[in-house]
């Protein structure tokens, strides 16, 4: 059996990752595809952690939040991300899986609270775990949940799951001939201003000398690959 790059990973996942091809809402077909490809990489050895966004649900209340206080609407992503990640721990279950969610704010009739250590004893034990709520704070977006659980939890890499296999030197939907980095700096990252993650996420990841690694969730075996350290995606370094 191949050895995976990474013992233990943070996997960041979009909301909008669980569509498909829906408008808003879990693609059952889609949630199970990803459950697979996270249950291949945990047979390999590796260790997961997962935080997910809540745009899938939350943008189908968006239009009801104009003019709303920013902190309200944000507590409502986070519920909305809280949804997602029971979904996903329960198709885990599903398919053969253990998997524990851990909220940032109480909700202990539904899920248990994030309490660091117990999140490092289910991982040593194999279980995935899925951090819900963000980091429980308004004005902080899930990629700078996934930044500080990454860190939290001592993963070697924060694995960003986007819609584009890499990071470009422009936009390739808009400029074909932009150009994928296999790898590059935090500071060129920067000074290019190439927008891999949001601000706070970013400068937390470089201050903790957390790499990322930026790749497509929807080509097929990718993260796979990526875990046992292939040529996908693009990897963003110190």
């Amino acid at each position: 059996m191949p050895q995976p790059a990474y013992k233990r990973i943070l996997l960041k996942l979009s909301g909008e990752a669980l569509m498909g091809d829906d408008a808003y809402g879990i693609n059952r077909a889609t949630i199970v595809r990803m459950v697979r490809e996270v249950q291949e990489i945990t047979a390999l050895g590796c260790e997961v952690a997962v935080v997910i966004g809540g745009g899938n649900i939350f943008r189908g209340v968006a239009g009801g939040s104009v003019g709303m206080d920013r902190a309200t609407a944000d507590y409502m992503g986070m519920l909305a991300t809280v949804m997602n990640a029971l979904a996903l721990a329960d198709t885990m279950r599903q398919e053969g899986m253990t998997a524990r969610v851990m909220s940032a704010i109480g909700i202990e009739q539904v899920v248990e609270p994030y309490v660091r250590p117990k999140a490092l004893q289910y991982l040593e034990e194999g279980k995935v775990v899925v951090f819900a709520a963000g980091t429980g704070n308004p004005f902080f977006t899930t990629d700078t949940a996934a930044a500080l659980r990454g860190a939290e939890m001592g993963a070697e890499i924060v694995l960003k799951a986007t819609k584009v296999d890499g990071v470009y030197s422009a936009d390739p939907h808009k400029h074909p001939d932009a150009v994928r980095y296999a790898r590059i700096g935090f500071d060129e990252a920067i000074a290019r201003n190439l927008q891999v993650m949001d601000a706070t996420a970013f400068a937390l990841c470089r201050d903790q000398k957390l790499p990322i690694k930026v790749f497509s969730i929807h080509k097929p075996g990718a993260l796979r690959r990526v875990v046992l350290g292939d040529d996908e995606g693009t990897l963003v370094h110190v």
